[in-house]
């Protein structure tokens, strides 16, 4: 398995943006906008779109519920034209307290409705005639006076991929997605991902090596491990706290199959008892530091190693800034990543 590495990207700023543009220059292969209740993740790529040449550009992810799978079509189809073909559809179903919290649409059958958008909107990028019979979107709605409708933009390929982290979710990531946007991933328990995406690429007739395995991680080049690491693992008390209610927390599920149960449950319970500091002390220093890039060249190196060998293809890096918005830092330190990288990948396989 080759490593690529890409970034995730926020545009908003002067720096944020040359920060984009350079890491084009430096040959990183994609950058992925994000969203959740800030900005969009289309209006990004449309602009990063005008301001670069050569890399992929990918929602990361867009969140299903938000828009009609015939929106998300549509702007597919723009962006892949505004992008001389180089977007990425990422998709994701969010989690309950934004869906209805923010969106207000309700979270249900949410690997039901991943299925649903993603054959609704290949059957519109593939020029067809819109006519879809399912348990979530009928289209067109009986009883009314809509028409099948065929788009007006030229039909184009879009690349779909899905984050998942809960297993039949996984499954239907290897039945149907180009790729799988991954977190929460150590690549020690990479078959806690990778078993059901083979299995539901396997059911489909298709292979492990057709879906693009894709992972977040955070990159810091630094001495003192332990302190990075223990400052990586506290972030995570917001994500084991509030990015879920006290019964649905799909980062949480995903660190229990990987053996941390214990642990996320125990932060969670500070959390929503309100002692958010003691839920960040809680969170055990090996989660920040085994999900993540941290350490020196030689402990960088490794890990590559392992992530190369359990499979993925791409690693979406988030370069640190301790010590605030420093541009020359995050430039340097990607290029540092990037030679690494070369020499993982050009190193003899056994």
């Amino acid at each position: 398995m080759t490593l690529r590495v890409g970034i995730g990207a926020m545009p908003f700023t002067p720096s944020d943006m040359e920060f984009a543009r350079q890491a084009e220059q430096l040959g990183v292969d994609s950058i992925w906008v994000p969203e959740y209740w800030a900005a969009d993740a289309l209006t990004p790529v449309a602009y990063l779109a005008a301001c670069t040449t050569r890399v992929r550009l990918a929602t990361g992810i867009a969140q299903l519920g938000a828009r009609t799978p015939a929106m998300l079509a549509m702007s597919a189809l723009s962006l892949q034209a505004l992008s001389g073909g180089r977007f990425v559809l990422g998709l994701g179903v969010s989690g309950p307290q934004v869906m209805e919290g923010w969106h207000g649409v309700r979270f249900d059958r949410p690997v039901r409705r991943t299925r649903e958008t993603i054959e609704i909107v290949r059957s519109i990028t593939a020029g067809e005639r819109l006519e879809y019979h399912g348990e979530i979107y009928e289209l067109p709605l009986p009883g009314g006076e809509g028409r099948s409708l065929r788009s007006a933009m030229s039909p184009a390929h879009v690349p779909i991929y899905v984050a998942s982290l809960g297993p039949a979710n996984l499954r239907l990531t290897g039945e149907l997605a180009d790729g799988w946007v991954g977190n929460s991933f150590f690549p020690e328990t990479a078959d806690v991902f990778t078993d059901p995406i083979r299995a539901g690429a396997e059911a489909a007739g298709r292979n492990l090596s057709d879906v693009e395995l894709t992972v977040s991680v955070s990159l810091e080049f630094t001495d003192d491990v332990e302190e990075a690491g223990r400052r990586h693992a506290e972030g995570y008390a917001f994500t084991f706290g509030a990015m879920g209610s006290a019964t649905t927390n799909f980062y949480n599920n995903a660190f229990e199959r990987q053996g941390y149960g214990d642990d996320v449950r125990a932060v969670q319970r500070l959390w929503l008892a309100g002692d958010q500091d003691g839920a960040r002390r809680r969170v055990p220093t090996a989660i920040g530091i085994g999900t993540n890039l941290i350490g020196t060249n030689d402990m960088i190196r490794e890990r590559l190693r392992l992530y190369r060998d359990a499979g993925i293809g791409t690693l979406r890096i988030n370069p640190a800034n301790p010590t605030g918005d420093d541009l020359d830092r995050r430039i340097n330190d990607l290029g540092r990543l990037l030679e690494l990288v070369r020499e993982v990948n050009g190193e003899p396989r056994p």
